[in-house]
C-alpha cells in the first residue's frame, strides 16, 4: 500500500470514477452503490455480462459504472430519483437499454435492481425532498449516522441476517456508499465524516477470496471443496455469514498490525478494502487465481 501510495486520492484515479466534486457526483455515487451488488457470472470471461464503453469492455463492478456513464452520455437521467419514480419514462425497456450487454447475458438480478431504484426514488421523494444530499446533511458529518439513516430509511440497504440466535448486521452497501463519498471528496464537503474510521471493510465475495489467497483466512475442508466446485451458497447460510464476518475481523486485525508497526500510518479499513479488492482484480486479470470466490446471489 505504501508503494502504490494508497489514499483517498486513489479512488478518483480509476478511469471511470467521476472527477468533479459536485452534487451531480453525489447523485452518481448514490446510484452506483444503490445497485452495487452481485456481478459474478457462471459463464466464461468472453460470454459474461459486459458493457462496452469508451472503446473498452467492462465487467464486474466496472460494468455498472460504465453503464451509468454511458446512459448519461445518451442523455438518459439515470441518476435522477424523479426519473426512477416515473414508470412511464423509466420503463423496463429503457432500463434494459441502460444495462444492455455486449454479450447475450443480461446484468444479474435485473428485477432486483429495478426494485432498488423504485424504492429509493420513493424514499427520497417522501423523506429527503428528492435529494440525497439532504440525507448526507442530516447525518451531520457522522459516517455512522449516515449508515444508520440509510438502513433505517432505505430497506434495500438493510443487510442483516440471523446467525446462531443473534441478528448480524453487515450493511455492506451502506458502508460502501459512505466510503465512496469520503474517498471521492477526499474527506471534505459531502465526504467530510469525523468518525470515518468506524466504517468496517465491505463484506462481499472478493475480499474473502484475496484474504484466503494471502493466507489471512483458512477454510474448513468442506467449505474449501464446495467453493472450488463452484457450487452456490445460499444467501444467509451459515457459511456465507462466517465468510463475511471473519473477513471483517481479519481486515481489522490487519489494520491493527499496520498501526502497531507504523503508528504514523494514515490507514483504515476502507483503504485496506480498496487495496485488497484492486489486488484481487489485478491477479484475476493476470490469471493468478488460486481459489474461486464464493458464489452467493443477493443484494
Amino acid at each position: 500500500m505504501q508503494e502504490k501510495e494508497y489514499s483517498t486520492k486513489t479512488w478518483s484515479t480509476h478511469e471511470l470514477h467521476p472527477k468533479a466534486k459536485t452534487e451531480c457526483t453525489v447523485n452518481f455515487i448514490f446510484t452506483v452503490d444503490l445497485l452495487n451488488f452481485c456481478f459474478w457470472s457462471e459463464r466464461g470471461r468472453d460470454d459474461r455480462f459486459a458493457v462496452e464503453y469508451v472503446g473498452k469492455r467492462w465487467t464486474g463492478y466496472w460494468s455498472l459504472v460504465a453503464a451509468l456513464k454511458r446512459a448519461l452520455d445518451e442523455e438518459i437521467p439515470i441518476t435522477s430519483s424523479d426519473f426512477w419514480q416515473d414508470e412511464n419514462e423509466c420503463t423496463r425497456e429503457k432500463l434494459r437499454h441502460v444495462f444492455r450487454s455486449a454479450t447475450d447475458e443480461e446484468i444479474p438480478l435485473f428485477d432486483d435492481r429495478i426494485a432498488c431504484l423504485r424504492e429509493a426514488g420513493q424514499v427520497l421523494y417522501e423523506r429527503f425532498g428528492c435529494n440525497f444530499s439532504n440525507c448526507i446533511k442530516e447525518a451531520n458529518g457522522s459516517a455512522a449516522a449516515l449508515v444508520n439513516l440509510l438502513v433505517e430509511c432505505f430497506p434495500c440497504f438493510r443487510d442483516e441476517f440471523r446467525f446462531e440466535g443473534k441478528t448480524v448486521r453487515f450493511y455492506k452497501r451502506a458502508q460502501i456508499l459512505v466510503a465512496d463519498l469520503w474517498a471521492c471528496f477526499e474527506g471534505e464537503g459531502y465526504g467530510r465524516f469525523l468518525d470515518i474510521d468506524n466504517i468496517t471493510m465491505f463484506a462481499d465475495y472478493r475480499i474473502p477470496q484475496i484474504l484466503h489467497t494471502l493466507g489471512g483466512l483458512r477454510y474448513s475442508p468442506p467449505l474449501d471443496h464446495h467453493i472450488r466446485q463452484l457450487r452456490p451458497i445460499e444467501s444467509g447460510h451459515t457459511w456465507e455469514i462466517q465468510l463475511r464476518g471473519c473477513s471483517i475481523w481479519c481486515v481489522e486485525l490487519i489494520k491493527r498490525e499496520i498501526l502497531r508497526q507504523h503508528p504514523e500510518a494514515q490507514i483504515n479499513a476502507i483503504l485496506i478494502d480498496f487495496f485488497l479488492y484492486d489486488t484481487m482484480k489485478e491477479r484475476e486479470t493476470d490469471g493468478e487465481v488460486e481459489i474461486p470466490h464464493h458464489r452467493t446471489r443477493s443484494i
